[in-house]
């Protein structure tokens, strides 16, 4: 039951986040910088999916390993943890940046930088997680089957089991209190900072009228990507501190009793489930996401062709029209090259000749994939 639950989690965790890529590859809208780091998250993310679950689970039965094969696949997990820690706080500064400075944004974050900080994302959250394979784990004499002792194992191989091979003052001081409590305590302050300076520039658009309702519309877009990105830094925190928790137990308390196994059974299940819930907060809480994860489940997937859907923003119109029959000099550049046999079509056109005449009869916004 406990490996169906997690491969349960593992499949869920890989098609939302390989839609969450997919939405962003299809959508130009979505193709910003903040998405950039989305998009790394969701990287990570697919990765848990498709290995590091699995592993979790071939770990948790305690299957017979060398040491350094059962050390490398107890740090790979780790690692993916790092990256969406690193990827959740670039997002908060990229937020924090585009709130605060906005006049600055689009000159401090482009996307070469974007890129570069994502790889030294990764590279770090490789080097933090692959830190026992340096040295600082447990030791291979403590757990290795010799060739007196009775085990299931070979000589020269262990049960792997994470406690047994990675230090747990590695897990809490380092990768606990430097490399997750801290970045999540800077993600809390950016946070508090982008709203309380969110709050600030709508109370002097109030008082500034000359503003009008563009900047305000435009700060409130902002800050409602702001509440959907801090509440998904806020489902990290409780999906991964409580198995952090324990591990703090463990340390400071060698004498007390082993949590019950249903304690770390939840604790386990929330710390693979995080993987999950991202795309459903981008659904809810981001209409882009949501018009674009509809359209790629009904076209993409249903293979259902879709004409018109309202709602979308997509900057592309697709107008139904029908030209007056006169010699017009190239009055219409259609976008895509198209032709049709008739003088009633539909594709997305841009008028470039004030002058032309024409009857609209249906006009609506749409993502012309």
């Amino acid at each position: 039951m406990d490996s169906i639950a997690r491969l349960l989690i593992a499949v869920f965790s890989v098609l939302g986040n390989v839609l969450v890529c997919w939405a962003v590859a299809l959508n130009s809208n979505l193709q910003s910088i903040t998405n950039f780091f989305v998009v790394s998250l969701a990287v990570a993310d697919i990765a848990v999916g498709v290995l590091a679950i699995p592993f979790a689970i071939i770990i948790s039965i305690g299957f017979c390993s060398n040491f350094y094969g059962c050390l490398f696949i107890a740090c790979f997990v780790l690692v993916l943890t790092q990256s969406s820690i690193f990827s959740l706080l670039a997002i908060a500064i990229d937020r924090y940046i585009a709130i605060k400075i906005p006049l600055r944004y689009n000159s401090l974050v482009t996307g070469q930088r974007a890129q570069g900080i994502i790889a030294i994302c990764w590279i770090l959250s490789i080097i933090i997680g692959l830190t026992p394979m340096m040295g600082w784990h447990l030791g291979k004499s403590r757990n290795v089957t010799n060739e007196t002792e009775s085990s299931p194992c070979q000589p020269g191989m262990m049960k792997c089991l994470f406690e047994y091979v990675v230090d747990m003052k590695y897990m809490v001081y380092f990768n606990f209190f430097a490399c997750v409590l801290i970045p999540l305590l800077l993600m809390l302050a950016i946070y508090l900072c982008i709203f309380m300076a969110a709050r600030h520039q709508l109370m002097l658009i109030e008082v500034k009228a000359s503003h009008g309702e563009k900047s305000r519309s435009v700060l409130q877009k902002e800050v409602q990507a702001a509440k959907s990105l801090a509440i998904i830094v806020g489902l990290f925190a409780v999906c991964w501190l409580p198995l952090h928790i324990i591990n703090c137990f463990t340390l400071f308390c060698p004498q007390c009793d082993r949590p019950p196994d249903l304690v770390m059974y939840v604790a386990i299940i929330l710390s693979h489930a995080n993987s999950v819930v991202n795309p459903f907060i981008y659904a809810y809480r981001i209409r882009e996401f949501r018009h674009t994860f509809r359209r790629i489940i009904r076209r993409h997937i249903l293979g259902k062709r879709e004409v018109f859907e309202s709602g979308g923003s997509n900057p592309d119109l697709v107008l139904t029209v029908q030209l007056t029959p006169q010699d017009l000099p190239d009055p219409l550049q259609v976008l895509g090259g198209c032709s049709f046999p008739s003088g009633l079509f539909m594709v997305p056109i841009r008028l470039r000749d004030p002058q032309v005449l024409v009857t609209v009869l249906y006009v609506c916004n749409v993502a012309f994939w």
